[in-house]
């Protein structure tokens, strides 16, 4: 098992440093010119321009910029704002725990009420309360998050006044953009849950467990869901980054001072080195709870650990 999360980490390293070589890519083929959205050519000297090109490093050629800023990197240091000139190190660490407590919020939420709901379903499977749970959690699936948001807002912020309607007040706040993140997601959780809950009750071990005499109870809880939330649990590991990704929306609707809406405005203003530095860390939370997620399915599934000792 040490052996397989060492290839695990290797292999998250290595997808990092390719990470780092196609965003840097990406960014230099965006268009514009930060250095002359932030100096109006029209009144700013040309002498002054350069010398502001020189400062960045933006004089030097492609490659020098990429291992320069990569060297960087491997110092934590993700260079400066162009517009604020402040540490991006900084900004990502002022923004990063508003995004990291709404984003855990929302799938801790999520996981509250998908895998109770997807373990009635299948316990209840061909019901009228089945179909009901399948239907009402795939079509909040289907609901764009912009708009469940703008809904929540109308509704609980300005017509009834339960809720701010945007920025940050307090635990209050909260509220409206967890809701908005959970309820879409609610769908794939409860139909994963389900299938996994259906399949696994047909297993010859749990035919054994009633052989046995353990009653409905004990056969759910000790065999039935313990084995079947093993990819539920896997999954939630996954899902933090893309939520963490996906909330840059949600954040800007809702005025959320986190690390989305820092992305947004660095995107519009051409702010590179924040963008880089963002999306840096999307990565590389996404490379951990990915190398998370596989040992964690390692340890809970037997049959994962069979397959990595016969595989040495």
């Amino acid at each position: 098992m040490l052996e397989y999360s060492v290839r695990r980490l290797a292999l998250g390293v290595l997808t990092v440093l390719a990470v780092t070589l196609v965003l840097f890519s990406v960014m230099q083929l965006m268009p514009g010119d930060p250095i002359r959205l932030l100096a109006d050519p029209g009144r700013v000297p040309p002498h002054r321009i350069e010398e502001l090109q020189r400062q960045w490093g933006l004089d030097r050629p492609v490659a020098v910029q990429y291992l320069y800023w990569l060297g960087n990197l491997a110092r934590g240091n993700f260079g400066h704002s162009i517009i604020s000139g402040q540490s991006v190190s900084v900004l990502i660490a002022s923004r990063l725990p508003f995004t990291l407590v709404l984003a855990l919020t929302s799938l801790l939420l999520h996981y509250l009420l998908a895998v109770p709901l997807g373990l009635l379903a299948a316990v209840r499977s061909g019901s009228r309360l089945d179909r009901a749970i399948v239907v009402i959690t795939t079509a909040l699936r289907t609901i764009p998050g912009f708009w469940l948001a703008i809904l929540l807002m109308l509704l609980f912020a300005i017509r009834l006044r339960w809720f701010p309607i945007s920025g940050y007040q307090g635990l209050s706040s909260l509220v409206l953009p967890v809701a908005t993140l959970t309820l879409p997601m609610l769908g794939g959780t409860v139909r994963l849950t389900r299938a996994e809950v259906l399949e696994t009750i047909g297993e010859r071990f749990v035919l054994t467990a009633y052989a046995k005499g353990l009653g409905h109870r004990a056969v759910r809880l000790r065999h039935v869901l313990r084995n079947a939330l093993i990819p539920v649990t896997v999954m939630f590991f996954l899902s933090l980054p893309w939520v963490v990704g996906g909330s840059v929306i949600i954040e800007n609707i809702f005025a959320w001072p986190g690390m989305g809406r820092l992305l947004w405005g660095s995107i519009t203003n051409q702010d590179l080195p924040v963008v880089q530095g963002i999306i840096m860390v999307i990565a590389i939370l996404t490379v951990v709870c990915n190398t998370i997620g596989d040992v964690i399915s390692g340890l809970l599934d037997p049959r994962v650990r069979i397959e990595l000792e016969e595989g040495r």
